[in-house]
């Protein structure tokens, strides 16, 4: 049986959470761009649960890009699928099914173009949202008259010239935009890029004074480890616990968090399904949120990332089912990255409390997040989340913090590779040969090249290019570095150990 509308009232409901017909009628309030498991399995998620509550009343129209992407899965199963909801939460073992009818319909952008448009023009719509990567947002200056244009913003103005021409400028007919791409305040750079656009299409001054003052455009952060499509063989196994067939079935663990930066009371009222998910956040400035996932979660992921590849470790959860490296990472996260950020805008009691989550999410046996695809980009990881800590610790205590400096040890012993067949860096460890995926990988290549250890780190440091800063002038830093890096080379694990040994 496959999931559909008709099908729904076979369905066994004792433990799956059903939509009820109402809902699948309901006005479509929201026009999405991207389908990825990240936007099905948070903003589509609340506004499902806020629908099944009957508070924000309204379904999803998405976008996809192109018509290279099928979207024959959702024509068949009218917009539904399950979302496995697995993990700890505050010490408990959660285990949720949840069939979600927040999806009305989905469009492809070259196929669909000018149903879209015509969707810009009902009065019903009020949200829009969107997801499509971190390379979505940028400018390419083109016409938004093309069928269709090529970027998403150009697509997103068109869709917005089309509302204001069709409104006649109505104030009223303004929209919530928000954008999810992982970029720092997402919402303003969508909003200048927009503007930037406007000009290049020779808009009239009218609609762009309606676009900065009728839109508000919303930085926004969100947060919940989504893995993507279940395996076939474990998609088998829930599919016949389930009794039905989906393809589109997602799993999600129990912790979520949708930032929302707005103070305008309009933007409140219209983002209603706030009112039943407390983990959406409509808030004046989400940079608490933000740095507190930046630290606590990134920021410790980035530090132990190395150690725990070295120690043999595929993944978060099995790293945290060691005893000695548990510890490290709580030596780490609660006595090291948490007092650095309390502040006026952190409160102690808020930083630790999201620690503890953070514990609780990397626990989680259902998710499987391998080190290796952690280790992406690390350099610039590491320049952006942990840096600032090192920096900041400087700044604050003479002592050099030991769990992170441990962890910065690693990161440049890892970086220390060797260039394959393929011209792409490895990193072998025992018989395993790791892919160095990095923009960096390079120039550390080359800073490590027949130097010793203490000429290389010391290089490395000093390159402002990779830092934004001399970490040399960190006094022992370099020195610190160095005599770790020869006890690492002597057993990770060892070291590590050694850690959890003298705070147990």
């Amino acid at each position: 049986m496959q999931l559909k509308n008709q099908n729904l009232p076979f369905i066994n409901a004792s433990f799956i959470e059903l939509p009820q017909e109402a809902l699948l009628t309901l006005p479509e309030k929201v026009l999405q761009f991207g389908t990825g498991v990240l936007l099905r399995g948070l903003p589509d998620f609340f506004i499902d649960q806020a629908n099944k509550k009957s508070v924000f009343n309204g379904r999803v129209v998405v976008v996809k890009s192109t018509s290279k992407e099928n979207i024959d899965s959702f024509s068949k199963q009218d917009g539904l699928y399950t979302i496995l909801v697995r993990g700890i939460e505050d010490g408990r073992y959660v285990n949720k099914t949840i069939i979600n009818a927040a999806i009305s319909r989905v469009l492809t952008a070259n196929e669909n173009w000018n149903e879209i448009l015509v969707f810009a023009q009902s009065p019903d719509l009020k949200i829009i949202i969107s997801n499509t990567t971190e390379v979505g947002i940028c400018l390419l200056k083109e016409s938004i008259f093309l069928n269709p244009p090529n970027s998403f913003p150009a697509k997103l103005l068109a869709v917005l010239w089309k509302r204001y021409k069709y409104f006649e400028g109505d104030e009223e007919m303004g929209l919530v935009i928000i954008p999810t791409e992982l970029i720092s305040e997402n919402g303003k750079l969508l909003k200048s890029i927009l503007n930037e656009l406007a000009i290049y299409n020779q808009l009239e001054i009218g609609f762009i004074k309606w676009l900065n003052e009728s839109n508000d455009f919303c930085n926004s952060l969100v947060d919940r480890i989504v893995p993507g499509k279940l395996t076939a063989d474990k998609k088998l196994v829930e599919e016949s616990l389930l009794g039905y067939q989906d393809d589109l079935m997602i799993l999600c663990e129990p912790y979520s968090l949708w930032a929302i930066e707005s103070s305008k009371r309009k933007t409140i009222e219209t983002l209603s399904f706030a009112i039943s998910n407390s983990t959406v956040k409509v808030v004046p400035d989400i940079n608490s949120f933000k740095e507190l996932k930046l630290r606590l979660l990134n920021g410790t992921h980035s530090f132990s990332c190395a150690l725990a590849i070295f120690c043999r470790f595929e993944t978060v959860k099995e790293a945290m089912q060691s005893d000695y490296f548990r510890q490290f990472v709580k030596e780490l996260m609660f006595k090291e990255i948490k007092p650095l950020l309390i502040s006026e805008s952190i409160l102690e009691q808020e930083a630790q409390v999201f620690a503890e989550q953070v514990l609780d999410r990397f626990s989680n046996e259902s998710i499987e997040h391998k080190w290796i695809n952690i280790s992406m980009q690390y350099s610039l990881k590491m320049t952006i989340r942990n840096v600032p800590l090192i920096l900041k610790n400087t700044e604050l205590h003479k002592a050099l913090p030991q769990s992170m400096m441990l962890g910065f040890a690693a990161y440049l012993l890892f970086m220390k590779t060797e260039i394959g067949n393929d011209g792409l860096y490895y990193k072998s460890i025992g018989n395993q040969s790791y892919h160095v995926n990095d923009s960096k990988a390079e120039l550390l290549y080359k800073y490590w090249d027949g130097k010793n250890t203490f000429d290389a780190v010391n290089a490395i440091l000093k390159d402002s290019t990779i830092w934004g800063t001399d970490l040399n002038k960190i006094d022992g830093f370099c020195e610190k570095l160095v005599d770790l890096i020869g006890e690492l080379n002597q057993g990770v694990e060892n070291v590590v150990r050694s850690v959890f040994e003298k705070n147990k």
